[in-house]
């Protein structure tokens, strides 16, 4: 009850709503939670959303957690954990779910596979789909030395369910550029040119302007929004 569920209620009303985790810690190692997946399947059954998305990813274990989302090896037991925890949450909710790249600031020396291809693998086995976080791409490419280019290209529209675009902070080092994953900016110039690029191939995508930190006037998220959908309508119409 109260305020937020009021609100909630009024908006499931008029719009289609995603709900998107950050606490199932699909990737810690003794597995999700049981409270927090029952929490969730809750708000699914009163509120029907769209789509239901978590990360790729963990969050600490079964006991504590970090105030972030951990980047996993791309091991074939990292595959089957990854499997078995999506396959545990699409049985409690009766549905597909969602799982997002990461955005990442350290790989792992022991890594069997690349993203992608982690990615192709979870998704044939689970039958999830791929929230795409552009931004994550820029900033997991920048920050490991790959070609979020290629990344893109690499991804096939129809793993896609949903697009997510934000803003990134830029710290200086000697060793380079560190990409910080913090929301609290516009999306910039590379991550549109990213989006379009896969826009142009995939066609129109639910997509998501993430703003958490430093929000700005209503206005000027709408204007994010806008560029969103100019994108999609002016590929759309090229196609």
């Amino acid at each position: 009850g109260g305020p937020p569920h009021r609100w909630l209620s009024a908006i499931r009303e008029r719009y289609p709503i995603s709900f998107h985790s950050v606490g199932l810690s699909l990737g810690s190692s003794d597995g999700l939670s049981e409270y927090d997946l029952d929490r969730i399947a809750k708000l699914c059954a009163r509120y029907q959303p769209a789509m239901v998305s978590d990360h790729l990813s963990f969050s600490g274990n079964a006991h504590d957690r970090f105030a972030d989302l951990l980047p996993v090896p791309y091991t074939k037991t990292s595959l089957m954990h990854f499997t078995r925890q999506i396959e545990r949450v699409q049985d409690r909710l009766k549905r597909s779910m969602l799982v997002e790249n990461p955005s990442r600031y350290l790989a792992y020396r022991g890594d069997e596979m690349d993203e992608v291809e982690f990615i192709e693998r979870l998704l044939h086995r689970t039958g999830c789909r791929l929230l795409l976080d552009i931004n994550n791409v820029e900033v997991s490419a920048v920050n490991l030395g790959f070609s979020p280019e290629n990344y893109i290209d690499s991804i096939r529209p129809e793993w896609v369910g949903e697009i997510h675009l934000a803003g990134h902070a830029t710290e200086h080092h000697e060793s380079g550029p560190l990409l910080i994953d913090d929301h609290g900016s516009q999306v910039g110039d590379s991550c549109w040119t990213l989006y379009e690029r896969f826009i142009a191939r995939a066609g129109p995508k639910p997509t998501l302007i993430e703003w958490d930190n430093d929000v700005p006037e209503f206005e000027t998220l709408m204007a994010e929004a806008e560029q969103a959908d100019r994108i999609m309508e002016t590929c759309h119409a090229f196609a």
